[in-house]
């Protein structure tokens, strides 16, 4: 059985009753629209960042016993980039409102929570991983 096609999210969400990706945000709204955008966004790429050439330095100047350490650490950078990309999907929808089934405007605010999770998971998953990669070293 076919089922019609959602809208995009473009054209389900609105504000001021405007489409999404025709609304004119205020100058107040811009800046608190670029402040999450700058402060988030930023944050989970120089942490990536971090995390990488913390790779870079356990793979170049510690002997080969490490490789594993600094691959975990790669692999847990590549895992907040991801983690990034994910928050920037879901930090798309958080300051629009949705018409529902009724007609009516369901107002919507969506926290980051998810993203919380998914890095929560990450961190401690990674971190075990070190714990028994420094534990198999000695």
């Amino acid at each position: 059985m076919l089922t019609p096609k959602k809208p995009r999210a473009a054209d389900r969400y609105h504000l001021r009753l405007h489409r999404a990706r025709s609304v004119v945000l205020t100058a107040n709204e811009l800046v608190e629209v670029r402040a999450a955008q700058r402060t988030f966004e930023g944050a989970y790429v120089r942490t990536a960042l971090s995390q990488f050439s913390f790779a870079l330095v356990v793979l170049k100047i510690f002997t080969s016993e490490f490789y594993s350490i600094g691959a975990l650490f790669a692999v847990y950078g590549a895992g907040v980039l991801f983690a990034s990309l994910f928050r920037r999907q879901q930090g798309n929808k958080q300051f629009f409102a949705e018409v529902g089934e009724d007609g009516l405007d369901k107002r919507m605010f969506r926290t980051s929570g998810n993203v919380v999770v998914v890095l929560s998971a990450l961190s401690v998953a990674a971190y075990a991983c070190l714990m028994a990669l420094t534990l198999k070293l000695v």
